[in-house]
Formats: C-alpha cells, sequence, structure tokens
C-alpha cells in the first residue's frame, strides 16, 4: 500500500495511514449499533441485517473518508430504498373514538410483534423518532418528505401499533 501512495509522488508516514484508520474505525464504532437496529428492525433476520449494515458502511466510506452520522443514515436509507417503497405512506389509520387505557404493563414481544408489522415507511419513522430520538426535522430530510408528513407517518405509526396491542 505504501508503495502505491510513493508512486503518486506523496510521502505518507506509516502514523498517518493509522489515523486514518482508527478515525474510520472510530466512525464505524459510533454507528454501528444504530444501523444495525434500525435494519435489523426494518428487515426482520439478523443475516440480512448484518449485510446491510456492511454494506451501508462500504458504501458510506466509498462517498467520503470520514462519513459524519447524517452521511451514514443516508447511505443506510439509500440501501433501505432497494428492499422497501420507502417513503410511500400505506396506513389510513380511522381516527380515535374511544379513549383506550394505554399506561398498562406490556409485553416486550407484544411490542415488537406490533412494530414489526408496520408498514415501511411508517416503521421507520416511529423507529428514528421513539426509538433512535431522531426529530421531525431530521427525518424530513432524510426520508425527503415534509416534517407534516413526519408527524402523520408517526401519529398513523402509533394508533396501528396501539390496535395490534392485545388487549
Amino acid at each position: 500500500m505504501l508503495n502505491r501512495l510513493e508512486q503518486k509522488n506523496q510521502t505518507w508516514s506509516p502514523a498517518v495511514l493509522f489515523v486514518s484508520a482508527e478515525q474510520r474505525r472510530e466512525c464505524y464504532e459510533r454507528n454501528r449499533h444504530r444501523v444495525y437496529a434500525i435494519a435489523f428492525w426494518m428487515t426482520g433476520n439478523e443475516l440480512v441485517a448484518e449485510t446491510l449494515m456492511v454494506e451501508t458502511f462500504r458504501a458510506a466510506f466509498a462517498e467520503n473518508k470520514f462519513p459524519g452520522t447524517e452521511e451514514v443514515d443516508k447511505t443506510l436509507l439509500s440501501q433501505l430504498k432497494d428492499s422497501f417503497d420507502l417513503p410511500f405512506f400505506t396506513l389510513h389509520c380511522a381516527p380515535c373514538t374511544t379513549v383506550r387505557n394505554v399506561r398498562r404493563n406490556t409485553l416486550r414481544v407484544d411490542l415488537e410483534n406490533a412494530v414489526i408489522q408496520l408498514p415501511p415507511t411508517e416503521k421507520l419513522i416511529f423507529l428514528l423518532h421513539d426509538l433512535e430520538q431522531y426529530r421531525h426535522d431530521r427525518i424530513s430530510r432524510l426520508l425527503g418528505i415534509t416534517e407534516s408528513e413526519s408527524r402523520l407517518g408517526l401519529h398513523q405509526a402509533r394508533l396501528r401499533v396501539r390496535e395490534l396491542l392485545p388487549q
């Protein structure tokens, strides 16, 4: 590798190459848990999520030497768009006519099953907002939608999750 760099009339010390690798490793470590979690929730399969995570970082590092969180997220979304119809909303839940008591203990497995059944766009908005704590302006930038559409998608997802939870 050093020989190729020297051929371009550039002198790179091994310390500079190590810093680059260390910075990439730091970027990977900082983002990998979030990327894997979103990929797993969207696909429902550990192997597919792992492959999606690897492809996301491969593409992110190909575009930018040291991508930030925004760039990694955009790359992940471009990878997800290949598998899902994003950002098309499919939920149209009717307005609530009765108030249900949702302040009860809910089994995690029931909540996970409800989230898995959400349509892709609404699921992604739900995951980004309620699990990853992204604000609507960031979600709208990532998905290419308006903030009001992001809010509507989150509202529809929450209504659907409440419908899917066992009584």
